[in-house]
């Protein structure tokens, strides 16, 4: 003990500096650790890690003064991970702060930009009253000018484009305006949704405390962790909601920039334009007027000679007086529009400036959100681990609840009225209600299935159990609920479809890939497999090749095949077979010869109705050939015959005989139950061959988990009702602390762990 405090109170880098991510910011100042007990001191992933992961170890095991000074010293040094996890959050408080004062500069940038936009709007439209006034002199100019018609009708149609430009140009920023003014709409209610949900984390947390008061005193400051764990985590959701919610803001505005730098571009194009064809006119008035002072005086060295052309030498003056205003009024235009040429330069180095900001603000909230992003998941692993540390020291059993979805032809009406969801934050995912002759039952497990959760979501949530089979842990998952509730779908899922595969297959896969990828650490594992069925009180080998060994007309294999127990809690099933298997192909092609030789039958409530428990068993034997540890661990799938009434089944005959079978064994099964419960001296195990089985799991050292199966259409909504009440007994069984099998030199051939 006093070498694994060593370890780890020793000075540390911090946590995120440890994970190759950077400071929250380059002000922060590092986490204090003043009035801690041991010193300044900082923890790394690896060190709660191997604190979480620390197991205690006794020399006597009736010495209770040892085993207290080792719990406080632990207890202290929880605390201690404890203090440095709430120096953290105040760290990610700061950080939130700041992403807030972010937020407010950007919507005082949106203000700003919304100025800016009515002003130009203003400018746009005193350019479009210039323009109108230049076309009305234009079309004077067109009526006293009937040799200039062309030209005239040329400028008139340059014009008529370039006042649908600007009005176009005009739409455009009125559509953006509209645009930033709908962002900055829906950046407030992001921020009251946010709000919404901070407070609804704090009575979440409220609660929490308020539910961890109630738990044993060894386990409260793994408990605060939890907290602490969930305040982080709620912390970074909302700065990653935050920063996305920034994120997408800033892409708008960088995608309406654009487009208004585009449409600056083209105006500015259209005004070049518009400039070559007015110096276009302006020289071709010119040259006419050259030629109109050479005829003038043309015309007056001839009127010495002639005075009769007296009229036309002032007709030609009068022209030429025109022309020479024309010419002015070209200039004065040409002038014009070299400052909105200019203007529009300028406009377009500001917008390319604030593009180059812009771009660059995004490229910095990517890289804040893949950080926040980084942290919510390793979080969310820590928390996953914190509560299945708590799970494992408290001994229940998990219970899983999953309901399935309504099938073709089933009433769908009462469906909301017969079960449903909490959507409080703190049963969120955990709780379910349902409803029988107007009376509610409420109901919380550790997670609950609703109807559209594909196999997928199902098997992650229980990947890392399955994970603890090899390192060593005897693991057993199996499902109970009423015949037609979808246990059997869950457990092997439906054949010949890749996404709709069960848990055991699912299993298998990530058992056969994680056996690949510990080779390179120096790990060798052996795997076997067993498959057995309880058939009306009798045990049947599915994997016999002797098919009479199998089944016989009578229901009655000829075969004894006897369950003991030995004294490490390992159960041994006489003449089962048990199979060599390399790959997870063979173990699909046991399944499948399994399925054949299951019991099947069918009845008013299930075409295909398991009429037996299916037992799959996998055992796993590693040896690490660099550090010569070796690990046995056991993997227990089972897939429960479902209990049915009488009067819903119809069952006869045969049927009839399976289902008081049936019945029976798991009647023993919540005998069993309630006897765990009230932690009674004799456990009748023995009353069932069922139960006989799963004694290891239930009343051993063994990671339990149970799926409890629900059928939504109200006419079973009863059976519904006795099921959850049987899974809540479940829930609340102590079966002991986990423990897993290491140092074993070699793999006894046992059928259930």
């Amino acid at each position: 003990m006093v070498g694994a405090m060593a370890n780890n109170g020793r000075i540390r880098s911090a946590f995120p500096v440890t994970n190759g991510s950077k400071d929250l910011t380059p002000n922060s100042a590092p986490a204090s650790t003043a009035g801690s007990e041991y010193g300044p001191v900082e923890f790394s992933r690896e060190d709660v890690e191997a604190l979480l992961n620390e197991r205690i170890k006794y020399k006597s095991k009736f010495n209770y003064k040892e085993r207290c000074e080792n719990m406080m010293d632990y207890i202290k040094r929880l605390r201690l991970c404890i203090r440095w996890f709430q120096e953290l959050e105040l760290d990610y408080a700061f950080e939130q702060e700041k992403l807030k004062n972010a937020l407010e500069m950007n919507e005082k940038h949106c203000a700003d930009m919304e100025t800016s936009l009515r002003n130009k709007e203003e400018e746009l439209n005193m350019i479009i009253e210039e323009l109108r006034k230049n076309f009305e002199s234009a079309q004077i100019q067109l009526a006293k000018e009937q040799t200039e018609k062309l030209a005239a009708n040329d400028s008139l149609g340059k014009e008529k484009e370039a006042r649908l430009a600007v009005e176009k140009a005009q739409a455009g920023l009125t559509e953006e305006l509209g645009k930033a003014q709908g962002e900055l709409q829906t950046a407030n209610q992001r921020i009251q949704s946010v709000n919404d949900m901070y407070k609804l984390l704090q009575e979440y947390n409220s609660s929490l405390q308020l539910y961890n008061s109630k738990l044993q005193g060894d386990l409260d400051e793994a408990h605060e962790t939890i907290k602490r764990g969930e305040k982080e985590r709620t912390a970074i959701v909302e700065n990653i909601g935050n920063l996305k919610g920034q994120f997408s803001a800033l892409q708008d505005q960088l995608a309406a920039s654009k487009a208004s730098q585009d449409d600056i571009m083209k105006q500015k194009a259209e005004l070049v334009n518009e400039v070559a064809s007015l110096k276009l006119e302006l020289q071709q008035a010119k040259d006419e007027r050259d030629h109109h002072l050479t005829e003038l005086k043309t015309l007056q060295t001839e009127a010495a000679k002639y005075n009769d052309f007296k009229d036309t030498i002032a007709e030609l003056e009068a022209t030429c007086s025109s022309q020479s205003s024309q010419i002015r009024e070209l200039q004065d235009q040409l002038v014009s529009s070299d400052r909105q040429l200019q203007m529009s330069d300028l406009t377009t180095f500001e917008k390319m400036n604030e593009f180059k900001e812009q771009k660059q603000t995004i490229i910095d909230l990517k890289s804040r959100v893949e950080e926040a992003e980084l942290k919510f998941v390793e979080g969310e692993k820590l928390r996953k681990k914190l509560h299945n540390t708590i799970l494992e020291l408290k001994g229940n059993i998990r219970v899983f609840c999953r309901v399935r979805p309504l099938l073709p032809g089933e009433n769908n009406g009462d469906e909301g009225k017969t079960i449903s969801y909490p959507a409080s934050l703190e049963l969120l995912g955990r709780g379910i209600d349902l409803m029988q002759n107007a009376q509610k039952h409420s109901f919380t497990f550790d997670k609950v299935f609703v109807p559209n959760t594909s196999q997928e979501g199902v098997f992650i949530e229980i990947s890392q159990l399955v994970q603890s089979a090899l390192d060593g842990y005897k693991v057993c998952i199996f499902a109970y609920g009423q015949t037609g509730s979808g246990k059997t779908y869950t457990m092997m899922g439906k054949p010949g479809n890749v996404e709709e595969k069960g848990l055991i297959p699912r299993c298998l896969e990530q058992i056969f890939e994680t056996r690949q990828s510990l080779r390179s650490q120096g790990w060798k594992y052996e795997l076997q497999v067993s498959m057995l069925e309880i058939y009306n009180e009798t045990i049947r080998d599915l994997l016999s090749t002797n098919k009479e060994a199998v089944r016989t007309d009578n229901g009655v294999s000829p075969q004894k095949h006897a369950i003991k127990h030995d004294a490490h809690g390992n159960t041994h099933v006489a003449e089962l077979t048990i199979l060599d298997v390399k790959s997870s192909r063979e173990v699909s092609f046991l399944l499948d010869h399994a399925a054949r030789n299951r019991s099947v039958g069918k009845t008013q409530m299930n075409e295909q109705s398991s009429r037996s428990h299916f037992v799959f068993t996998l055992r796993i034997s590693g040896v690490n050939e660099s550090t010569e540890q070796q690990v046995q661990g056991v993997l227990n799938l089972i897939d429960l015959a479902g209990s049915e009434r009488l009067s819903k089944s119809g069952s006869t005959g045969d049927r009839l005989k399976e289902t008081q079978a049936i019945n029976k064994s798991l009647s023993s099964l919540g005998d069993v139950i309630f006897a765990l419960g009230k932690k009674e001296d004799h456990i009748p195990f023995r009353n069932s061959k069922l139960t006989y089985l799963l004694q290891p799991c239930l009343g051993g050292d063994s990671k339990t988990l149970m799926f409890v199966n629900i059928a939504p259409e109200s006419s079973s909504t009863g059976e519904s009702l006795c099921s959850l009440r049987f899974a809540a007994r479940v829930n609340a069984c102590e079966i002991g602390t986990p423990r897993r099998q290491t140092n074993i030199k070699q793999l006894d051939r046992l059928s259930l762990g």
